[in-house]
């Protein structure tokens, strides 16, 4: 027979007692110590029972009963040794305490040494895979590391500590301390410059003012006669670090205003947007951003008050319903010059746009964004504003070339902005619509078009009638070919003649450029729009944006920054060809691809 078969067999032999009493010893439980202790219990409950015993039995019983002394103290003494060599690190450093030496100070005997190590390991608390009692209900479980303490002493069990974890507060996070030093204040000031609020040198009076007052906004009882300027920059910086709530919009609504800005209303329930025209009953502008209780009782509620509102900015108010809207123009759009409506889903839609032309005859603005429901038909009825001056459409639908071409023709000659964005089958029947009735436009924003080509952008700009632009954004205009990224046989997009064009039309008053993505625009006309002799100006340009201009280099931002002397700030992310720029003092450069990232502050032109 083989070992492992007579090790089979002899657990079968030693049999379930055996490997009990194995058990009991694994854990320094004597099974002797337990029956000998349940005989002497027994025969001590029959003795009060009244049962009758011989002097002889109970002389055996007193000598079973000394036995079973002499047998608890040698299991004892046994249990003692084993536990102390197991435990030895454990009474090496109870020995080292100072509870230890106080108490064997004050007990002086020598027999008392073992004692007083039992009665300390008792108190001490078991070590993780140990066994343990419960301490608020007695069961007895294994002791883990997440085991809790009772508030009395003791370790609890599983379930209990979970009881007690449901019944205790909440624990409070602790505050995410700013991030201090060089890194902290260079992350900060990069944060600024990308949302646009960094500033070179010292903060204003003002500016530290909102600062303080945002971080104390709980103690404000009253914003008192403050201009309406500065109401809207502390609105924009509660707003920021979502500090506007039911409380603190008190602040913003006083009898006698005419103007309510709300750039974060998440917090803000239906009752608070009612509240607003409570309390404000000469309303004439409401802008609220994320209002996303601003539902039909809202709407019902402004429909029977007698505010007559001049300019509604929603954000966000994708519950109103659109016979809420159509109710809503009806009665109170005679007097709405202004509208504009960003993310209202499919409740916002060609029908409100058909009643716009008899129920808002004197709109002006006029701007839809993120709408699903909007189509070309609705647009078509775009062309019965004859007041309008302002036009901005962002739509998710498809919408022909011809529609924009019909809406040109017909209100072209007022228009002062036109932006249409991400219409990307847009051709150059619009360009050329821009450039025959257009003639006040002042701010044009086409974006991701890949069908407009460099021919259409060049006629659009050449001996146009149009008095020169402020603000133009043809970013992203450019050939989508994954197979061949960089190849445009056919110069789709704005490439070096409309870019060349653009310039010499409208760059003696631009403001803001924006051409990001339209990599087809070559070196060669770069140095020819921004020469390296500075002869050149464009003197109102304060925000360039060339990112993704593959062929723009360390020369070429150079001569930018020689030809815009009142240049604020210029992009220039994905340029990999620029590396080590010098930046004037006073200019921004942003994205440039070294591990600095952006550069704030150089060396002064004048010092070279």
């Amino acid at each position: 027979m083989s070992r492992q078969q007579n090790n089979r067999a002899g657990r079968q032999i030693r049999g379930p007692q055996s490997a009990l009493t194995d058990f009991l010893a694994s854990h320094n439980i004597s099974a002797n110590q337990i029956r000998l202790d349940a005989d002497a219990r027994r025969r001590a409950a029959e003795q009060e029972n009244g049962a009758s015993s011989s002097s002889n039995q109970q002389q055996v019983a007193e000598d079973e009963v000394g036995e079973s002394s002499t047998v608890t103290t040698s299991v004892t003494v046994t249990t003692r040794t084993s536990r102390r060599k197991k435990d030895q690190k454990v009474i090496d450093k109870i020995k080292a305490s100072k509870t230890y030496q106080k108490r064997k100070r004050n007990a002086g005997e020598d027999d008392a040494d073992d004692d007083l190590l039992d009665t300390l390991l008792r108190e001490r608390a078991p070590l993780p895979g140990q066994m343990d009692n419960c301490a608020n209900c007695g069961k007895r479980f294994t002791v883990t590391a997440y085991s809790r303490n009772h508030p009395d002493g003791g370790l609890l069990c599983s379930p209990c500590g979970k009881e007690m974890d449901k019944d205790a507060p909440p624990k409070k996070k602790p505050a995410k301390r700013a991030a201090t030093g060089p890194v902290g204040r260079r992350r900060q000031i990069q944060s600024k410059i990308l949302d646009g609020t960094f500033q070179l040198g010292a903060k204003s009076l003002m500016t530290l003012c909102i600062e303080t007052l945002a971080k104390n906004i709980d103690l404000a009882e009253d914003l008192g006669d403050l201009p309406q300027p500065v109401i809207d920059k502390i609105a924009r910086k509660l707003s920021k670090h979502r500090l506007l709530n039911p409380t603190t919009l008190s602040l913003f609504l006083q009898p006698t205003a005419d103007e309510v800005c709300i750039y974060d209303g998440a917090k803000l329930s239906a009752d608070d947007y009612i509240r607003i025209f409570q309390t404000v009953p000469g309303l004439k502008r409401l802008k609220a951003r994320n209002a996303i209780h601003f539902k039909d009782e809202v709407m019902d509620f402004l429909v029977s008050r007698k505010t007559e509102l001049e300019d509604l900015y929603l954000h966000g108010s994708n519950l109103i319903a659109e016979e809420k809207w159509l109710e809503f123009l009806e009665k109170k759009g005679k007097s709405l010059q202004s509208l504009r409506v960003y993310w209202t889903d499919k409740h916002f839609g060609d029908s409100a746009l058909a009643a716009l032309p008899s129920s808002c005859p004197s709109l002006v603005r006029l701007k839809a964004c993120h709408n699903q429901k909007i189509t070309g038909e609705g647009i078509n009825h775009l062309a019965q504003l004859h007041h309008l001056k302002h036009l901005s459409i962002d739509l998710r639908n498809h919408v022909h070339s011809d529609v924009y071409v019909n809406v040109l023709s017909s209100i072209g000659p007022n228009l002062e902005t036109f932006s249409i964005t991400r219409e990307i089958e847009l051709d150059n029947t619009v360009l050329d619509a821009i450039h025959n009735h257009c003639r006040s436009l002042q701010k044009l924003r086409i974006t991701d078009s890949d069908v407009m080509t460099d021919e259409g952008f060049a006629r659009l700009f050449t001996n146009w009638e149009n008095k020169c632009l402020l603000f133009v954004d043809l970013q992203k205009c450019r050939q989508v070919d994954s197979a061949n990224p960089r190849q445009n046989p056919d110069n789709i997009g704005l490439c070096d003649r409309g870019f060349k064009a653009l310039m010499a039309h409208s760059g003696r008053k631009i403001q803001h450029l924006n051409v990001h993505g339209c990599r087809h625009i070559s070196a060669k006309a770069f140095e020819e729009v921004f020469p390296s002799d500075g002869k050149k100006v464009y003197p109102e340009l304060k925000n360039l944006e060339i990112s993704f201009c593959e062929e723009v280099t360390d020369f070429i931002v150079g001569s930018i920054f020689k030809c815009c002397p009142n240049l604020h700030e210029l992009n220039v992310f994905g340029c990999m060809k620029v590396k080590s720029v010098r930046v004037p003092k006073g200019k921004i450069l942003v994205g440039v691809p070294n591990a600095l990232g952006m550069v704030i502050e150089g060396v002064d032109d004048d010092e070279e």
